[in-house]
């Protein structure tokens, strides 16, 4: 009798072994990690408050953030769970490191995130930074398209010619990744309709619709018979959210080109949304769980005490070899520099100015102080080479890609480095190859100058504020609220006024001389490159606003002709802004001080709120309508 009790016990244990087991099994956790808009921020920033021997204020780094995916990934090793690594785009972009790109042979960001072991990257907006033609050699110095066995680059909705190099790079429009455990995850990758439309210079690479190209490869993906589906993207989480409305197939969303850090996700539906700020001043932690039996995906970040984000900072211990890496293309962008400033910059942290205070961005549709330290700049080195001095230098707020952060601790208090300096100013690149958009001279109808105005104002008001223009040499009172006279009824088209610029003036110094309607008086106008070309493109869709870009005779340029020459050199905007801080005072060690003028805007863009237009056609009809009853009643 005992023996048979012994055996029943037995069987029961083994039942509920079997029984464990398949609840175990049904169950598989993994984790994703994810950066995003890291825009070739090799090292942690602002650069001025990085020291190797000090805990510090500056965040980010490559070799931090590698450092930080090791301990997730040690962790969830020992755990036994897998894990996985994406970047939601925009891997380029941001000087100074992200001029490298233009020297053949170099891919630091896409080479360092192989190394990392990143399983995926969608393509982003700032990819296109330097064109087509370079990128596509940036991928094949990099490796692709055989590097794309262990980094997927996902360009679902993109589209190259079949005869341009980009073709050739193996980008995926989707992919199966099998864990360990078996599960199997879809994977594909958008660069959504706003990045789409701040694209610099796609070329010849055209784009597909991102919904429908994310509706064909969701369909796609499931005759695979993946277990969930996973959509990397660089769209924002406004277009994130659309596209979870749209397919609530896709289980996770890994977003990126809003710079959000999302410090939970966003839910529409059981789809989950993640996104982890910029500049690898994060990386994003997804713990999740699915269920084969519920086909259910479920957060675990929560019940595991862990945060969605964790700050990349100097409490991080960094990857070595990472960091070696660094080192190594720092020395070469050491080296090119010194060639470009002709031995004035030796060094990316090397400090070029001194600050009692930070030269920051404002608020929306608003003058800014540092929007009025860039076009001074540029004025003032344009003049410098040309041979009639400009009357206006004008800048757009999405050039603008940062605030100028002084130092903040005991031993560099006040001082901004080079490196911090670019990353405000040093975008774009010219047909020289050299970095940095080119600073370009042409002349404009008093008119003309009045429509870049109402441009400023539209444009920002319906797009952004990456497209208000900042301006120096010139003073403006506006009222935003009258850029739209009305929306066309239910096909929601804004129809623009040309009203908004109330009054505009010349100023240079104490002489103010107001900006005519209808006069074609010339004005001498610098910018850079891309604004420039960008101008006349509005005129195109609305005629009123016309906008041609002239030499000093009036007679129509191209741009090409218009790009300012500093001996046999491009001027560039990076480079105008060096040669401005030699104009300030300077410390008793030599360096440059900036001038308090710059803590705050000065009153050169005013706003003032006044009636709506719409007020006065409506005052009309009533005041008809009175009349008539008036008369009516007299009779």
């Amino acid at each position: 009798m005992k023996l048979k009790f012994t055996f029943l016990v037995l069987l029961s244990s083994a039942a509920f072994t079997i029984y464990g087991q398949q609840i175990q099994q049904d169950e598989v956790r993994f984790t994703i990690l994810h950066t995003n808009d890291e825009h070739s921020h090799l090292i942690p920033i602002p650069a001025v408050n990085d020291h190797p021997e000090y805990r510090n204020l500056a965040g980010g780094g490559i070799a931090r953030l590698a450092g930080a995916i090791n301990m997730v990934r040690n962790e969830k090793r020992e755990a036994g769970e897998s894990v996985l690594l994406f970047s939601g785009g925009d891997i380029l972009g941001g000087p100074a490191f992200g001029w490298l790109p233009l020297r053949e042979g170099l891919a630091p960001e896409l080479n360092l995130f192989q190394n990392m072991g990143y399983d995926a990257i969608t393509i982003g907006n700032h990819e296109f930074d330097y064109g087509a033609d370079v990128y596509a050699r940036y991928l094949a110095d990099a490796g692709y398209p055989d590097a794309g066995e262990q980094t997927v680059i996902l360009g679902t909705n993109v589209r190259p010619p079949q005869d341009h190099p980009l073709s050739e790079r193996g980008i995926q429009n989707h992919f199966v990744k099998e864990l360990e455990n078996g599960l199997r995850i879809g994977v594909f990758g958008l660069i959504g309709n706003d990045a789409i439309s701040k694209t610099a210079q796609p070329g010849p690479v055209q784009f597909n619709d991102p919904f429908e190209s994310a509706k064909k490869a969701v369909t796609e993906l499931k005759e695979q018979d993946v277990d969930l589906i996973i959509s990397i993207n660089h769209s924002g989480v406004a277009e994130d959210r659309q596209l979870a409305e749209m397919l609530p197939e896709i289980d996770v969303i890994v977003g990126g080109h809003t710079h959000t850090a999302l410090h939970g996700p966003v839910y529409v539906g059981d789809t989950i949304i993640v996104q982890a700020g910029n500049y690898m001043q994060f990386l994003g932690r997804l713990e999740l769980s699915y269920s084969y039996e519920l086909d259910e995906v479920s957060v675990l970040n929560e019940e595991n005490g862990n945060p969605f984000l964790i700050p990349i900072d100097s409490t991080v211990n960094p990857d070595e070899e990472i960091a070696a890496e660094v080192e190594r293309y720092s020395e070469i962008l050491n080296s090119w520099l010194s060639d470009l400033t002709d031995g004035g910059i030796r060094d990316i942290r090397q400090t070029v100015a001194l600050s009692d205070f930070p030269i920051v961005r404002d608020d929306f549709q608003r003058e800014s102080a540092i929007g009025n330290f860039i076009t001074d700049a540029m004025n003032y080195s344009a003049n410098r080479v040309l041979d009639r001095p400009a009357d206006i230098a004008v800048q757009a707020n999405g050039a603008i890609r940062s605030d100028i952060i002084p130092g903040e601790e005991v031993w560099n208090k006040g001082e901004i480095t080079f490196y911090d300096m670019m990353m405000a100013f040093g975008l774009g690149s010219g047909d020289d190859g050299s970095p940095g958009y080119p600073m370009v001279s042409f002349y404009l109808t008093e008119q003309e100058v009045r429509n870049a105005l109402e441009v400023s104002i539209l444009l920002s008001e319906l797009m952004g504020d990456n497209y208000f223009l900042q301006f120096s040499g010139l003073n403006m009172i506006y009222n935003p609220d009258r850029a739209v006279l009305f929306t066309v009824p239910f096909v929601g088209t804004p129809i623009p006024s040309s009203r908004s610029v109330l009054r505009a003036e010349l100023v240079s110094g104490e002489e103010v001389t107001p900006i005519r309607k209808d006069s074609d008086q010339l004005f001498h106008v610098v910018a850079d490159y891309y604004i420039a070309g960008f101008l006349p493109m509005v005129g195109e869709k609305l005629p009123n606003l016309a906008i041609t870009l002239r030499d000093e005779n009036g007679r129509a340029i191209s741009l090409d002709e218009a790009i300012i020459m500093d001996g046999d050199r491009q001027l560039k905007v990076w480079a105008s802004v060096l040669d401005y801080l030699e104009s300030f005072e300077k410390s008793e060690e030599g360096i440059p001080v900036i001038p308090d003028r710059y803590q705050s805007p000065e009153g050169r863009l005013t706003v003032t709120y006044t009636l709506p237009l719409w007020i006065w056609p409506v005052a009309a009809i009533v005041l008809i309508g009175l009349v008539i009853f008036l008369i009516a009643k007299r009779r």
